[in-house]
This record gives structure tokens, sequence and C-alpha cells, in this order.
């Protein structure tokens, strides 16, 4: 039997830091909860970290999406993928409204989560900028200049919030940029940003600036002390030419596809613009994907002749079982997929 894409409706698990309207907008959906809704895990297989279901993503006929995919992981991922990852989606997609900024924090590196979570997956991350508000959005990615471990220490025993800020690169953003965080990597996205954020599949976020976020010092390290988890910190000094192998200013192309990530990324996930006219139709390979309609209207059609209307704010998971598939209308998406499963086996 074949399988077709799905609708997915928003899950937005509540987070510690406000947002939320910018995802409410999107969808255009009037959200009340919206405060402290500022993410929208989208097609996830991943729960939320230390919670048995909180994260997930429930189909419309009641089953969980993680339990699907186990159910048949050739149809939902395919054979290549499966001898690559296992079972898992190896993808984790957010809409990530930033209503504040969000403390300064990292993620672990595969090895690291293997040590230290029992996990196959660190969690390797990307941004996509598709929209901001406010004075003066920006992010945060890496310290300008090296810096030692026993600093960064200190700094998370104080709670010296404005020199560990400080010490990160300030870049201002717009939509269209895109910022790729290997894992290890400290950052920070400012208040006024909105994203559409990949991820490994995993919920491992190591919190240097907890006060003020965080109801204590143990949700910050998640129990395996900063001075351990700061052995998976980038403590590298990140100037303005190294900057450029990970942001990308793609918003002025207006091909029918852009390849959003830096050079690299495609072992941990990719992730396209599809921007279609009345006259484009597009082609696409078989392969597990997460799509976010960002605005018009069009058409997705399978290899197996059914059809699913695409409309501004809706979100489809694709298993690979839907085939060959074909998108045309007047339609801008992203659609995120996936590493390549060759590669994810080389590294």
């Amino acid at each position: 039997m074949s399988l077709n894409p799905i609708r997915v409706p928003a899950n937005q698990p509540p987070q510690f830091y406000r947002g939320g309207d910018a995802i409410a907008a999107l969808r255009g959906e009037s959200n009340p909860d919206s405060k402290f809704g500022p993410e929208d895990w989208v097609g996830s297989a991943t729960t939320m970290f230390g919670q048995e279901t909180r994260g997930l993503t429930r189909l419309p006929n009641g089953s969980w999406l993680r339990d699907a995919v186990l159910g048949d992981p050739e149809g939902w991922l395919g054979a290549k993928h499966v001898e690559a990852l296992g079972t898992s989606t190896g993808l984790l997609v957010k809409l990530l409204d930033a209503g504040q900024r969000l403390p300064v924090h990292f993620h672990p590196s595969d090895t690291f989560a293997q040590q230290h979570f029992d996990s196959h997956f660190g969690k390797t991350e990307a941004w996509i900028v598709v929209g901001t508000y406010g004075d003066d959005p920006r992010v945060y990615p890496g310290f300008k200049e090296t810096v030692s471990k026993a600093t960064v220490n200190d700094w998370a025993r104080t709670q010296d919030a404005p020199t560990m800020l400080g010490a990160l690169n300030s870049v201002s953003v717009e939509a269209g940029d895109t910022v790729y965080i290997p894992a290890g990597l400290p950052h920070a996205i400012g208040e006024g940003v909105f994203v559409v954020e990949l991820q490994q599949p995993t919920d491992f976020s190591l919190t240097l600036e907890w006060r003020d976020f965080l109801d204590s010092p143990e949700k910050g390290h998640l129990g395996i002390g900063f001075e351990t988890a700061i052995e998976t910190l980038d403590t590298s000094g990140w100037d303005a030419d190294r900057l450029k192998t990970i942001v990308k200013h793609t918003g002025d192309d207006r091909s029918s596809t852009v390849d959003l990530l830096a050079d690299g990324s495609d072992g941990f996930f990719r992730a396209d613009r599809l921007q279609l006219t009345a006259a484009t139709t597009l082609s696409l390979e078989p392969s597990f994907a997460v799509l976010v309609v960002m605005d018009g209207s069009g058409t997705l059609r399978t290899e197996h002749g059914t059809e699913f209307a695409l409309t501004k704010g809706e979100t489809y998971v694709v298993p690979f079982g839907a085939g060959q598939s074909t998108v045309e209308g007047e339609v801008t998406m992203i659609r995120c997929r996936p590493p390549v499963p060759e590669r994810r086996l080389a590294l």
C-alpha cells in the first residue's frame, strides 16, 4: 500500500521563553496561548528532554508519527536511509519565534551525546530566517575570540550574562538569511527573529545562561555538571571569514529551487526553498520530508495520482513511499529533509 503526504497541525509544547505570535500569523490562526508557545515541532518523532510523549506529532488518525514510522520504516524513510540511520527520521523541524532573546547555550556532538546521554545523535542545527520584527533582529553564533574552558566555566558559575553574550558574535539578520550551527558552537537567537529550524532529532540543550530562564542550574547542564558539559563546547574564535562558512544570504535568489544551508551540512540535514510561479512545475525525488508553506497556494501531486492542496501556513510530512512528486502553482515553501544517507555513513 502506498503512503501519502499528511497535513499536520500546529504542535506547540510549552517553553520557558516568550513568542509564538509569528507562528500564529503564518498559520492564520488566533492563538491565545502563543505567549509561551514559541516553538512548533513539525513532523516530530522526537520528545522533549525527559518527556515520554511531549513534543511528538500526532497524526490525524490519532496515532503518533513516531509509531507510524516504526511500523513501516522503509516505507516512510527509504531503504538507504534505514541502512544509514536506522528507524529514526534523522530530523527535527521547528518553527521558532523568539519573542525575547534566547539564553546563551550550545549542543553536544554525536560522540559526546553517545557517552553522556546514550544517544546516537547529538544536536547540530540550522536556522532559516523567514521573518523578523522589532528594531534590531540579531543572532549570536560563536565566540569572537578564543576563550579558555575555565573562563567559560566561571561565567556559568557566576551567571555573568552580559559577559557571556558580549563574547559572542552579533550578526544582524533578515528574511532569507541562514545560519548553520555545528554541535558545540555557542549561540543565542535575538528577540524578533522567526526561523524554520532544522536539528538532529534530540532535545539536548546545554544552557550556560540559565538564570532568569530555567528553574535551576541542573536544567542548564542536564545533570552532568557544567565542567563536563563544557568539554563539548567550541571555545575557538570565529572571525568574519570563518563566519562566512556558516552564514548564507539567499533572500535575493529567485531560482525555483534554492539550496539554503552551508556547505557540509548535508551530512546532518538538507533544506531548500521552492519558489514556483504559475508557469512552473517542480519534480521532487522520493524522500522523507517536512514541508512548510510560506506563501501562496499550489498543488502537491504524488506519483500515485493523489493530490494535496498547499496553502500558506500549512505543514506537511511526506513519506518516502509517496514516490516521485510534483509541485505546481504560485507557492513558496521550505522543504526540509534528513541527511544524504551516503554522507551520514561517511561521517
